[in-house]
């Protein structure tokens, strides 16, 4: 059995056959799958599919791209929701230098924030990186992120990043690009962080892996991730679906 750690099924693209995406999920071997609530739209979508589904769990918070946006009635707002048995973590949050809709220091002062917040309701923190991962660890080592601990979800920074996040009591989770024929980079971090510290995920609709990148991803694919990472490893493909799901369930307290 495999968890899906991180998928957006609050997504539109899900709209036409929702349930036929959760019907292969559970077909191919998925226990739980936690959906990822990152504005208004889709944290309320996350709340209606926590309730709706036994199998699914949330995490809710506020994206860096959208990082102006946020305002202090929405953190408030996502602080009373985190009560909710259901909701596992506060994310995704980090930084994104990719986009420019959010300026630098908006984005990491919501960053620090919503550590703030996570701490206040005892949950773990789910990061977005991109192109930021410098300031990314300055700022959990600053707020002391690793009394809380967390994911760094599509991990894509380097072997010395993985290890400074996990001496902080965070994960590293990886998706699609593991699959990818020329990207080395996350196949060479499939190995080296202890099997204890990884976590597989989709990120649906996005990163899909091969052999269906172009398409719509869904955490059915979550399967491929694994497969790849045993092969990588060297190992089974039950002792690694056996392990990362242990690692999630621990995290989340699922």
């Amino acid at each position: 059995m495999l968890i899906d750690t991180h998928v957006h099924l609050n997504a539109h693209q899900y709209d036409e056959d929702l349930e036929e995406v959760i019907a292969r999920a559970r077909e191919n071997g998925l226990e739980k799958m936690v959906v990822i609530g990152c504005d208004r739209p889709s944290i309320e979508r996350t709340m209606e599919l926590i309730e709706e589904y036994d199998d699914i769990y949330g995490v809710i918070g506020w994206h860096p791209v959208d990082a102006v946006d946020c305002t202090d009635e929405d953190l408030k707002w996502i602080e009373e929701l985190s009560k909710h048995k259901k909701i596992v973590g506060i994310g995704e949050t980090g930084l994104d230098y990719h986009w420019d809709k959010s300026p630098k220091d908006v984005q990491k002062e919501l960053f620090r924030r919503q550590l703030a917040l996570a701490k206040r309701v005892g949950l773990p923190i789910i990061i977005h990186n991109r192109e930021s991962t410098e300031d990314c660890v300055e700022i959990l080592k600053e707020e002391n992120a690793q009394e809380i601990g967390g994911i760094m979800h599509a991990f894509s920074a380097d072997e010395k990043t993985a290890d400074e996040i996990i001496d902080m009591n965070f994960y590293v989770s990886l998706g699609g690009p593991v699959t990818f024929k020329n990207a080395q980079l996350p196949k060479d971090i499939a190995v080296h962080v202890p099997l204890d510290r990884l976590l597989v995920e989709t990120d649906a609709p996005y990163l899909t892996p091969h052999p269906y990148r172009g398409k719509r991803n869904e955490p059915a694919h979550v399967k491929l991730v694994a497969e790849k990472i045993a092969e990588l490893r060297d190992m089974s493909y039950e002792d690694l679906a056996a392990a990362t799901t242990a690692n999630a369930k621990r995290l989340y307290n699922i």
